[in-house]
């Protein structure tokens, strides 16, 4: 039985995402910053990046570039992110935005894969970004550097060339405007496939639960990760807001930007959440101008959640997605106290959703009352990608004949809607025929004063058997030991979910986004093994 949005649906514009977010902007609104670059302060104008966006277009037509071409941009969360991103765009091309943190030879596959015809990268990354052309057969060049370097065409050099942009007629449903990159629910990366009207769809689904209106937000996500390109950026250009850019994450200077800019939103993921309820240096700083902190990427626990909203003053939120669809499902809204903190909420509007049993592949049915047994979750609606570039079958795989897409999430649905994630269905931990979360024992692992960071996975034990084990990282001088930890479990859990192994590390690896790199965790098994 499928469940649908409790929202009415919202009227969702047939254009581009370029005259979506800039169509209607008046006089007054030109004036707005737009972007405020944290470590120097500079100010960009609405104004300014309007005229930047339509010079990048301009230059990148002048270079032949037209719509159907791929550009990649390979860029931290600066201020000339949003000029590029949005030229690339208003150019009728394709943006595909790679990883800061990728190496010379992932560069260089998603080059291949995507097929791109230029590059746009920063002068700190340039190493491994021209490594990663050079292995792809991309010519020097096609490789801007937005900030400059001797040899290399700049961004200033681009804007100065004063081309205008190009007339550029799109089908917004079915014209390509980005190609981010995704495991997906198996296998390597692969190029997501998300129209201009999914990302339109997706703003317009969103926009109305998260409160509408100029705010100043924190802006230390990654604009090149689906959450940070639309909650981040697009939402907050459709809403004159302010954004604060910050290229890397480092907790004095996030605490010194939003304290000094006086932020009143901040996005996260679940590890900054820890550092805010926890760390110290969090009370050395005023952060009363902070209304909202809301979580994504990764499943936020919610007695951390209420940690930080008792330490800040402010409320918090979290939601779920992933780039497939542009890439939010369910959030909870801001006006709705009432929701659990370690749901994710609602379904969006314009949205069906259904539960799926991995087992025997029947719809599993909304309860009347109390809350549903987890199953798959099943996504339906505007926001769902085109599918997989070159890749047939794994868009097969993902998206059903009926247009519902596999999340790979196991999920629980309450009688009023409201959407809790269990866990990935493939990261079920199997102990003796029961399925045991990881995420449920890393939020549990998070509660305790001497944790600073947890992780856990499935390893096989001597006996043969699947059994959780769990690497923690220490708070600063804890004294902590592995048999302390599996007691602190055990105390809390079934017999069942019991941590059965521990084993203590510097640091949690994690995506650029927040997610745990559990295969790096059982790489690391596999070697020790």
């Amino acid at each position: 039985m499928s469940f649908r949005s409790p929202f009415p649906d919202v009227d969702i514009p047939d254009t581009g995402i370029y005259d979506f977010l800039f169509g209607s902007i008046t006089d007054a609104e030109l004036e707005i910053p737009v972007f405020i670059d944290g470590p120097s302060g500079q100010v960009t104008t609405y104004g300014q990046l309007i005229a930047h966006i339509n010079g990048v277009a301009g230059a990148l037509a002048a270079r032949g570039v037209k719509p159907g071409d791929v550009v990649a941009l390979h860029s931290p969360n600066v201020p000339a992110f949003g000029a590029v991103f949005h030229g690339i765009l208003r150019a009728g091309a394709t943006a595909t935005t790679i990883n800061a943190l990728y190496t010379a030879e992932d560069i260089a596959k998603q080059l291949l894969d995507s097929g791109a015809v230029f590059l746009f990268t920063v002068s700190p990354l340039l190493p491994q970004a021209r490594a990663g052309a050079e292995q792809a057969g991309l010519d020097a060049s096609r490789i801007v550097v937005l900030d400059g370097a001797e040899g290399f065409a700049s961004l200033r050099d681009l804007l100065g060339e004063l081309a205008p942009a190009p007339r550029v007629e799109i089908d917004p449903a079915e014209h390509l405007a980005v190609l981010p990159y995704s495991s997906g629910t198996t296998g390597r990366p692969k190029g997501v496939m998300l129209t201009h009207r999914n990302l339109v769809a997706n703003v317009s689904q969103a926009s109305g639960l998260l409160g509408e209106g100029p705010q100043r937000i924190l802006a230390v996500l990654p604009f090149f990760h689906i959450y940070g390109m639309t909650v981040l950026l697009n939402l907050a250009l459709r809403n004159r807001s302010t954004l604060v850019t910050m290229p890397r994450f480092d907790l004095a200077e996030f605490l010194r930007i939003t304290s000094e800019n006086k932020c009143t939103q901040i996005f996260i993921a679940p590890p900054i959440a820890v550092a805010l309820a926890k760390h110290p240096a969090v009370d050395e700083v005023d952060l009363s101008s902070v209304e909202l902190v809301f979580s994504g990427a990764a499943p936020l626990d919610a007695n951390l959640g209420h940690a930080v909203e008792k330490r800040l003053g402010c409320i918090v939120r979290q939601g779920y997605g992933m780039s497939e669809m542009s890439p939010v499902s369910q959030l909870i809204p801001l006006d709705r106290d009432d929701v659990p903190l370690d749901s994710v909420g609602f379904t969006v509007p314009n949205m069906e959703c259904k539960l799926v049993d991995p087992a025997s592949g029947d719809e599993m049915p909304v309860p009347e009352e109390g809350t549903s047994e987890p199953g798959e979750l099943w996504c339906k609606g505007p926001n769902i990608m085109k599918g997989y570039l070159g890749n047939a079958e794994a868009t097969a795989e993902t998206i059903m004949d009926d247009g519902f897409l596999r999340t790979g999430d196991m999920a629980t649905v309450s009688a009023d809607g409201v959407v809790t994630i269990v866990d990935r269905l493939k990261e079920l931990i199997k102990y003796k025929g029961y399925q045991v979360p990881p995420a449920e024992l890393e939020a549990l692992l998070l509660t305790h004063p001497q944790i600073a960071d947890a992780a856990v996975i499935g390893v096989i034990d001597a006996e043969g058997e699947e059994v959780p084990k769990a690497y923690v990282v220490a708070q600063q001088g804890a004294e902590l030991t592995a048999d302390a930890v599996m007691e602190f479990v055990a105390e809390k859990v079934s017999p069942h979910k019991k941590v059965r192994a521990v084993e203590f590390i510097e640091a949690v690896p994690k995506s650029a986004a927040g997610k745990i790199l559990r295969k790096d965790l059982r790489a690391r098994e596999a070697e020790a093994s």
